[in-house]
């Protein structure tokens, strides 16, 4: 199946492999380098699952996803990264709440650097010893997450927004979970997951679809139709919590601010996504009248910024920055969501935004990396395209933008989270 954006003329080729995998790529001819990224999903807060409908349900510690994406760059011969140096081609991987990605970017020996990548996420290698010694250099980095400050807030928030959804937990697990974490627990989710019609393989830049192909052939092994069945706590409406802080080695007060809604997949997550980055823009960006009232009176500085974060189950708007008074930060926006709702979004300031945000998303694709990660995201939230974001942004209405203000930020359902400087 060939994709097409008919805005820039772009093209996507999507093949189900024989293997059970799907294989997404973007020919980009006229650059040098090639990206290509191996994702699954299987993430923070797959938890606790299932395997088949009858089966019984499975618990496994918080942080094992990130644990197996550690381990899995191992193997009795050599260590993955080693033989991606070798090709000249860079190469790491990261864990989200959904989704685990390995990926490398190359200007070289694209197909022997794709037979790498494909090889050690299909060959784990788990022992007693390696996956105890990995135990001490997973703590030491969650002891350095928890001790930055940006990672500290975002956590205070979650946690202060969630009561019992997995996302409220550090990807990284707890160093009591982390200990808990065997060759035999990780093994059972790298079955349950890492199943290629679980996956996908993402390739864009200067490639051929044939020499992708050729590689798969060669390395894929066909799989059993087979999809974990992630189980979610029923998360209430409410917040658990309205205010959260604590005090670390910082210069300013810090602060972040969540606003929790109904969760969404597929099309509409993605939708709904982009509707509330040009509210929250709408609201508090910096051509806003109310960011530049903060600005005067110094209760912002330029550090603000707004974000939409999701995934299943769970889905915050949030804004950040810098305030020697955050709380007074926290109630003048929700004073000026107050104010739009009973008055109106601005019309013009409306489709300065959308172009803006068009505009965006069609960069987004301008290089092998951008279009390797919009394929695999559009994959893990259950998109078919990589260009709907175009797509979506073309349609989208001032009442759109309205409806979402109404439903979307709402004051009580509002967590503050704050980090203070130690005294």
């Amino acid at each position: 199946m060939i994709l097409t954006d008919d805005r820039t003329g772009a093209e996507c080729k999507i093949i189900r492999h024989s293997s059970g995998l799907e294989i997404r790529v973007m020919e980009m001819p006229a650059f040098q380098t090639a990206a290509a990224q191996f994702a699954v999903r299987f993430g923070s807060q797959c938890v606790s699952f299932r395997v088949s409908p009858e089966a019984p349900v499975t618990d496994v510690p918080f942080g094992i996803a990130h644990y197996l994406e550690h381990k899995l760059f191992e193997n009795p011969e050599d260590d993955a990264s080693a033989l991606f140096a070798s090709l000249g081609a860079f190469d790491n991987a990261y864990t989200d709440s959904d989704r685990t990605v390995y990926y490398f970017q190359t200007d070289r020996a694209f197909s022997e650097a794709l037979r790498v990548l494909l090889q050690f996420v299909q060959n784990p290698y788990f022992t007693k010893e390696n996956v105890a010694q990995e135990r001490g250099i997973i703590a030491q980095e969650l002891q350095e997450a928890l001790d930055d400050p940006a990672d500290c807030l975002m956590m205070q928030l979650l946690a202060g927004m969630y009561h019992g959804h997995p996302v409220r937990v550090h990807v990284l697990g707890t160093q009591e979970s982390i200990r808990q974490i065997s060759p035999a627990m990780l093994h059972r989710c790298w079955e349950s997951f890492y199943n290629l019609h679980n996956m996908v393989l993402c390739c864009a830049g200067n490639i051929k679809t044939e020499d992708v192909l050729r590689i798969a052939d060669g390395v894929l092994r066909p799989a059993e139709p087979m999809r974990a069945q992630v189980i979610l706590p029923q998360e209430p409406e409410n917040v658990r919590t309205r205010r959260v802080s604590c005090s670390m080695a910082v210069g300013k007060t810090q602060f972040m601010l969540g606003f929790k809604s109904a969760s969404a997949f597929g099309m509409t997550r993605l939708r709904e996504m982009l509707l509330c980055s040009i509210v929250a823009e709408l609201l508090t960006g910096d051509t806003s009248p109310l960011y530049h009232r903060l600005l005067g009176a110094g209760l912002l500085n330029d550090t603000f910024a707004t974000d939409c974060l999701a995934g299943d189950g769970w889905f915050a708007v949030t804004a950040e920055g810098e305030s020697d008074e955050p709380d007074a930060v926290c109630a003048a926006i929700c004073e000026e969501i107050a104010r739009a709702k009973a008055e109106g979004l601005d019309a013009e300031r409306f489709s300065i935004c959308k172009k803006a945000a068009y505009g965006d998303a069609i960069l987004g694709l301008n290089n092998p990396e951008a279009a390797a990660d919009a394929m695999t995201d559009a994959f893990i939230i259950g998109v078919d395209t990589p260009f709907a974001r175009t797509q979506i942004l073309a349609e989208l209405t001032l009442a759109d933008a309205q409806n979402c203000l109404q439903t979307r930020f709402d004051p009580e359902r509002l967590t503050l989270s704050v980090i203070e400087p130690k005294k």
